[in-house]
This record gives structure tokens, C-alpha cells and sequence, in this order.
């Protein structure tokens, strides 16, 4: 199993930021997100407030943060991270079937802009999932239904099929990929999921689907599953000035921790958190 100093959930200006920091501290650590940096970043069409490059396009400026991170040999894992458990004096963090340790952790995984439906947090871990590769084997023979948020939702939703009895597939987003034959897809505004000591359905507008498994198939998780015990404020992640979080170990900075959404307050907060993280890694020698 690998162990870590510190783990970074995600690669945007903050992330990236917190990244650069620790490399020159020479930390172990993770930073896992996307190679393309951020899709926020990429797709401003100009930007005005970046100190030292005034009228650069995201594109542009994505592409000098990812040189900087090149020329650090900073490498980004694109595994997602499914969810973050405290063990006493370290994390364990679940990616796929991988497990990886981390001493503390950095979140700047943005600001999460997906609604939870109704019920989710409630059936988290008894019927609503946000890991095929994790939690499908449990679904053998049995009655499922996939959201997918995003393209490769359709290939998770193939694998879940390999299993499951019975797959439902509803597009909460088009994808161009192909379902597999035996996924069955189902249209319509998702509501929640109903249950009683575990998950029984899936709750539309103008039906009910009954299903013993639901998996939840975004981008991003929201922040209160993908670390449970964490402080949410507002809908965002609550900080105070070190940009620690009520958890030990436990960092945030970013759009994650609230307004104003912007690139310069992201790579700040990621620099007082890499700082932050090196004093707590201090304490514990």
C-alpha cells in the first residue's frame, strides 16, 4: 500500500499551487485530478486579474501551469478519489480498488455545483454508491441503476452490467459513448432515492424504479460524502485563516472553501495550505 505525506484532491490553480509548494519542500506526496488542469481554467476566454499576465486566455494560462509542473516533475494522477476516511493519525483514501495513505490531505477539489438528491447522503453505503469499479461486485445478479453525470459513466455502467442482473442507465448528461445491449435506459428528472434500512428506489418525477443499488455517477463528489465528518458551511467546505479544516491533518483551499470563485484566491489559498501542511507534518516528527 502506498503511503504519503500529503494527498492533493485537485489539480486546478489551488491544488497545482499547493503541489508546487511541497515539491520544493521535498514532501511525499499525491495530487490527483486532471492532466488538463482544470475545466474551469480552460475554458475562460480571457483573463484580466491574473498578476503578471494581464489579457491571458485560460487555455494559454493552463498550458504555462502545466509547464510549471512539467518542469517540477510534478506529476498528476487522474484516478478519482471515491472517498477519504480518518484512521487515528493518518488517512485512508479510496481510488477504484486502490488504497493509498496519506498523513494529511489538501482538498481543492472546486466548487461543487451538483444538488445531492434527495436521500443520498442518508443511502450512502446502504444502497447509493459513487464507485463502480469499488462497489459493483456487491450488485452480482442483482437490480441497479447508474447516473451519469459524464462520459465515462456509460464505460462504469458497461462494467456494472458484466455483474448486475439488471442495469438501468439514466443521462443525466448526453454521452457519445455506447451503452452495452443489455443496459436498458430510462429518461427522465431524477427526484431521490427512497428505502428503509437500505435503498429500495429510484424516485422520478412521473415514476418509481425499484432497484437494491443506485450509483451516482458526477465528476466530483460532494465534499460532506467524500469526507464524512468534514464541517460544511454554506455549502462549502469551512476554514479558518491557515486554511485548516475541523478535521486534523485535514486542509482545504480553493473554490471548495467558498466566494469569491477566483484564480489568484485559489493559488493563494493553495500556497497557505501547502504551508500550513508542513507546519502540522513538523509538529508530528
Amino acid at each position: 500500500m502506498s503511503r504519503y505525506d500529503v494527498a492533493i484532491i485537485g489539480s486546478g490553480p489551488a491544488g497545482a499551487e499547493a503541489a508546487i509548494n511541497l515539491k520544493i519542500r521535498n514532501k511525499k506526496f499525491i495530487l490527483f485530478g486532471s492532466p488538463d488542469i482544470s475545466k474551469k481554467v480552460t475554458a475562460a476566454s480571457r483573463i484580466d486579474n491574473y498578476l503578471g499576465l494581464p489579457g491571458i486566455s485560460g487555455k494559454e494560462l493552463k498550458e504555462r501551469m502545466q509547464d510549471h509542473l512539467k518542469q517540477m516533475e510534478i506529476e498528476i494522477s487522474p484516478q478519482q478519489i471515491q472517498m477519504i476516511y480518518q484512521m487515528g493519525d493518518y488517512y485512508s483514501l479510496s481510488a477504484g480498488q486502490e488504497v493509498l495513505e496519506a498523513t494529511a490531505v489538501i482538498l481543492a477539489t472546486g466548487a461543487f455545483s451538483s444538488k445531492m438528491l434527495a436521500g443520498e447522503e442518508e443511502f450512502l453505503g446502504r444502497g447509493v454508491s459513487y464507485c463502480a469499479t469499488c462497489d459493483a461486485p456487491l450488485y452480482r445478479g442483482r437490480t441497479v441503476a447508474v447516473l451519469g453525470y459524464s462520459e465515462e459513466a456509460v464505460f462504469e455502467a458497461n462494467y456494472i452490467a458484466e455483474l448486475a442482473g439488471k442495469v438501468y442507465y439514466v443521462p443525466v448528461k448526453e454521452a457519445k459513448s455506447s451503452l452495452a445491449d443489455q443496459v436498458e435506459v430510462v429518461t427522465g428528472k431524477v427526484q431521490g432515492v427512497e428505502g428503509d434500512t437500505v435503498l429500495r428506489s429510484l424516485i422520478f418525477e412521473d415514476k418509481t424504479i425499484e432497484v437494491d443499488g443506485v450509483f451516482i455517477l458526477r465528476e466530483m463528489v460532494a465534499p460532506s460524502s467524500l469526507m464524512p465528518g468534514i464541517k460544511i458551511e454554506k455549502g462549502y467546505i469551512k476554514v479558518d485563516e491557515n486554511m485548516a479544516t475541523n478535521l486534523p491533518g485535514c486542509f482545504a483551499a480553493g473554490d471548495c472553501t467558498g466566494r469569491p470563485h477566483q484564480y489568484m484566491r485559489a493559488a493563494g489559498q493553495g500556497q497557505t495550505a501547502a504551508l500550513s501542511v508542513l507546519d502540522y507534518l513538523n509538529e508530528r516528527l
